[in-house]
């Protein structure tokens, strides 16, 4: 795998982490100790992951996540508690795709994959709240739904094409980008600025 490949490899599950953190944990894990992926030599460091202990405890959060997931209000409450978890979850695992040796590259790759996971994380929780906004649970679990297909496919096409993965990575970048700016703009609407000549 060349840089560029390892680079979008790991962009792309640094944010699907701040999506569904223990998910991609499982599905990465599971999918090495099956032998369906085979790390090239420069990403054995990602090897931890196919340990059955991790893949267990990945596989009960996982768990966990999709029930709390789909309660409306208590998906907020599980964002707020995962929101150091799943940024530095997507850090360590773009840093242990990249496996640098320079140092300086280590801090770039683990601020960049932390910060990925950040932002996915909060176009992600705002994007929750607004919909525990609306009275009935459907759109919450359509939502929630959605969110758990899109990361497990995702994932399987990182995995299976990394060129993907840096087209991926560039898309969901772009959308979670877009998604706070969006919330943003929604938030300024409903609680515009005071003015200060008032």
């Amino acid at each position: 795998m060349g840089i560029v490949e390892l680079l979008g490899l790991a962009a792309s599950v640094s944010l699907l982490s701040g999506w569904r953190l223990y998910l991609t944990v499982f599905a990465t894990g599971l999918a090495m100790y099956s032998g369906m992926v085979d790390l090239p030599e420069n990403l054995k460091m990602l090897d931890v992951l196919a340990s059955p202990w991790v893949i267990g405890i990945a596989g009960i959060g996982a768990v966990a996540e999709f029930f709390a997931d789909k309660v409306p209000w208590l998906d907020s409450i599980w964002d707020g508690l995962n929101t150091l978890i799943r940024p530095i979850g997507g850090a360590l695992l773009a840093l242990a795709v990249v496996d640098a040796g320079d140092p300086v590259w280590q801090v770039i790759v683990f601020l960049l994959g932390g910060g990925a996971a950040l932002a996915s994380h909060a176009t992600k929780a705002t994007a929750r709240a607004a919909v525990n906004t609306s009275p009935e649970p459907v759109s919450n679990i359509v939502l929630s739904t959605t969110e758990d297909v899109v990361t497990g496919g995702l994932l399987a096409l990182a995995f299976a094409n990394p060129v993907a993965a840096a087209i991926i990575a560039l898309v969901l970048l772009a959308l979670a980008i877009w998604g706070l700016w969006a919330g943003y703009r929604a938030f300024r609407r409903v609680f515009p600025k005071p003015d200060p000549g008032r």
